[in-house]
């Protein structure tokens, strides 16, 4: 497996070669277990293998219905291996959303990895694992067979951000930068193959590609485990001690909770656990005070920040102790820079190509400085005196629901479809810990505008509250006045 040497880490030269190298280095260590059920690394590289040559050589890009099951990692390194972008889809988005992306992002095949929804007629559809029967390979060895040879510069995958003319934008991220964000984390992750990682975050988001990339690439195992998403911290617990868990991604809302919880039930985290990653929203100093007090000198807690647009996390934090909150320090292969405003803008050779289809766009929030070509995030920071960042908020309304980034407007472009709505105003408030929106809208008579958005957007861009005023604030030049609103209609205590 060839490598490089970038900002002092050795930098694999593509995800599919370092899945492979632990497939031949330990294959019979597990790679994955679902529910106590394990799968080797040569099982896992078998039908990563059927699954390329079940797609051909160079298929494009290929949506895959995502699943909490090893099939969609099998989907995932599949399309790499074949040579085609990958493209997460939540079967349970609503029809006009899944309709949305498979046309924006150009998708010709659809991977199910489970129940599959209705999908447009002139999609090729393929059903894992059942229309791909497995490779039964002489020996121990990896299946010698030569496959057509990869763009290695091409994409890797696309994922979808909120976008404010009220469709999602696809970010197309190339395959030399996630296997550079890759490598990164595995080193900042210290990842070794006895860690167990657990898969956490959405399938369709991309926090789960810091669970299953440096997990996969460094020889570990990768836990999937219905336990984990029921929202019973005392199932979780049972779990994590269960499955022997050293390492938890978890939202910054999720950990919240969870710390709320341990301190309050005196219960115990498994010892086994020895990486705790959190990242999405700002982190609330009483609970990490809360986390402070708990037995939890073991673990060591680390603060992320990253976008979509930079692949993965670009810079951490460790949270032993010390005041504030920093986001932390720019990993070895990022670049940063402070505009006049104290927006953060991200370069380095992992940032995404940009927005398929969207020149503007993308000429907008990707720019070029002497040095570079950078990302401007919209993240306002600033810098502390031993250099690390500290987060004072957004220069634009984006807001961050569940650790996914929304841009407001998006859901107003929404609202103002519905036949009873001339005009909304969403804004956010912050609650116990965790971002929730509140809608305003001027309508012809009431309506339940939640569940006619839940028909057409995922949840997380449904808020919370929707109420019908006679009217939004302005300001002096007509725009819409989103605070200001929230002001003059404070919403009611259930």
């Amino acid at each position: 497996m060839s490598a490089r040497v970038l900002g002092g880490v050795e930098v694999a030269s593509d995800l599919v070669d370092a899945v492979a190298e632990s497939a031949r280095r330990c294959p019979y260590r597990p790679a994955t277990v679902h529910n106590q059920v394990a799968m080797t690394y040569r099982e896992l590289d078998m039908r990563i293998r059927a699954t390329a040559r079940a797609l051909g050589p160079s298929p494009g890009v290929v949506g895959v219905l995502t699943s909490r099951s090893p099939d969609t990692i099998v989907a995932l390194l599949g399309v790499l291996t074949a040579g085609g972008t990958y493209c997460p889809i939540d079967p349970g988005y609503p029809a006009e959303r899944l309709h949305t992306m498979i046309a924006a992002a150009g998708i010709r095949t659809v991977l199910a990895t489970g129940p599959m929804p209705a999908m447009p007629p002139d999609l090729a559809l393929l059903r894992l694992p059942a229309d791909v029967a497995l490779l039964r390979l002489p020996g121990d060895g990896p299946d010698p067979a030569p496959f057509a040879v990869i763009d290695t510069d091409a994409p890797a995958y696309l994922l979808f951000t909120s976008g404010s003319t009220g469709e999602p934008k696809p970010v197309i991220t190339s395959r030399p930068a996630i296997a550079i964000a890759t490598s990164a984390l595995g080193v900042l992750f210290g990842i070794t193959p006895q860690d167990r990682v657990l898969q956490f975050a959405s399938l369709s988001w991309d926090t789960c590609l810091e669970e299953i990339l440096p997990t996969l690439t460094c020889a570990a195992t990768l836990v999937f485990d219905d336990e984990a998403y029921t929202g019973s911290f005392p199932r979780f617990l049972r779990m994590l001690e269960r499955e022997q868990i050293t390492v938890l991604d978890l939202p910054t809302a999720f950990w919240h909770e969870f710390v709320r919880y341990l301190a309050e039930s005196m219960a115990t985290l498994s010892s086994s656990v020895r990486l705790m990653i959190i990242g999405g929203e700002a982190v609330d100093q009483a609970r990490l005070d809360d986390w402070r007090a708990l037995p939890t000198s073991h673990v060591r807690l680390l603060n992320t920040y990253g976008c979509t647009e930079t692949t993965l996390i670009t810079h951490a934090a460790d949270l032993a102790d010390g005041d504030g909150i920093p986001i932390g320090l720019a990993l070895p292969h990022v670049r940063e820079h402070l505009s006049s405003e104290g927006e953060l803008l991200v370069g380095g050779a992992a940032i995404a190509t940009g927005y398929l289809g969207r020149v503007g766009e993308t000429l907008t929030r990707f720019v070029d400085l002497p040095d570079g070509r950078y990302f401007r995030t919209g993240d306002k920071v600033r810098r502390g005196d031993d250099g690390e960042l500290f987060h004072l908020g957004r220069l634009d309304h984006e807001v961050k629901i569940r650790g996914v980034r929304v841009d407001p407007a998006e859901v107003e472009a929404h609202l103002t479809q519905h036949p009873a709505v001339s005009a909304a105003a969403v804004t956010s408030v912050r609650r116990a810990g965790r971002t929730t929106m509140l809608g305003y809208v001027v309508a012809d008579g009431d309506s339940d505008f939640r569940a006619w958005l839940r028909e057409r957007v995922p949840e997380h861009l449904v808020p919370s509250r929707i109420t019908v005023v006679p009217e939004l604030v302005r300001t002096a030049s007509g725009k819409t006045n989103r605070a200001a609103t929230h002001r003059r209609y404070p919403p009611t205590e259930d």
